[in-house]
């Protein structure tokens, strides 16, 4: 198969190598705005450059994955529609609810397969959590505890075109609330604070934030997010049922150190980005990607998933922003 990619930055590079190493890719051809970066990667990679996504496109490609910064999502997620080519997205797949609703509503009726790049449902121990609440073992669910803690910040220039904490970092919990339970979010009160650089607070956004979620089956879930957390990179859910327990992220690489006398776990090393914690996610994910291009499964995450991970999110923002709880039926959601 040979693999169009669109955006070739550290995400992009990244998907570059992991495609170039699945069997059945025979050529993985790239683009970028900025023409000298691709040539660049192309280069030091082995692989196919084209001048843009219109060459891209014609030059016989058999499936796309749009990995650009986020203003480009939605308008390659449409040309990728557009030519009939099975196309994998980076999340999220727009900027604003608005349009992730128009591209939800132009992807189902669509034939052609569009697959959301929500990396975590592909990771083993959130795998290996859905199970056990499926198979009863832990009796009924009465509370969760989601985390994503980044070691560091990104860059400034990165926060004013993110979308907020919420639609940017906890998104993903968002969707993997979703997947792991089965349920759907009924309603949050979200709030945020800012310890760190003065850039979050000018671009309107948080570096540290908390909502509590009740799903529509009366689960609790506790859901933070911050983007200074100096023990490392940390990705948490723990799932507390009547009969038992169970938690994801809980490894020697865990983020912390114990405060209690005699304790060495965990014993490290820790992890210190997203791309680190979930290397083995990112590479099953794009293996299940080309079983999608190729006609063999339907998509594991869709535009709809998408769409309902992000209305969770701006439930949070204007739970934020309005100080109050916001049910879900006040966000649109077609």
């Amino acid at each position: 198969m040979r693999i169009g990619l669109a955006g070739v930055g550290r995400i992009g590079a990244f998907h570059a190598d992991t495609l170039s190493g699945l069997p059945g890719v025979s050529q993985v051809v790239v683009t970028d705005q900025d023409a000298r970066l691709a040539q660049q990667v192309a280069a030091d990679k082995g692989l196919e450059v084209q001048p843009g996504v219109d060459a891209l496109l014609a030059s016989g490609v058999d499936a796309l994955v749009i990995a650009t910064a986020t203003p480009g999502h939605a308008p390659l997620l449409r040309q990728g529609l557009a030519a009939g080519v099975p196309t994998f997205c980076e999340k999220p797949v727009a900027a604003t609810l608005g349009e992730t609703i128009e591209l939800a509503h132009l992807a189902a009726g669509s034939e052609v397969p569009v697959h959301i790049g929500f990396q975590r449902r592909f990771d083993i121990g959130y795998r290996n959590a859905k199970a056990a609440i499926e198979s009863g073992e832990l009796g009924f669910i009465h509370s969760i505890r989601a985390a994503t803690h980044d070691q560091s910040p990104p860059h400034a220039s990165y926060i004013p075109t993110s979308g907020g904490i919420f639609r940017d970092c906890n998104v993903h919990d968002f969707d993997i609330i979703r997947y792991v339970t089965g349920r759907e979010v009924a309603s949050v009160y979200a709030t945020g604070a800012n310890k760190g650089a003065a850039f979050f607070r000018e671009a309107g956004d948080v570096d540290s934030a908390a909502a509590i979620l009740t799903l529509d089956d009366d689960t609790l879930v506790l859901v933070s997010s911050t983007r200074y957390n100096g023990g490392g990179h940390d990705v948490r859910l723990e799932i507390h049922g009547e009969q038992g327990a169970v938690a994801v992220g809980l490894d020697d690489s865990l983020a912390f150190r114990s405060a209690e006398t005699g304790v060495d776990f965990p014993k490290g090393p820790q992890k210190w980005s997203f791309m680190e914690r979930f290397l083995p996610a990112y590479r099953a994910e794009l293996s299940a990607f080309l079983e999608v291009a190729a006609g063999r499964t339907p998509s594991p995450c869709t535009v709809d998933d998408a769409l309902q991970a992000f209305r969770v999110a701006e439930a949070c923002e204007r739970s934020r922003a309005e100080r109050r709880p916001v049910d879900l039926t006040e966000i649109k959601g077609a």
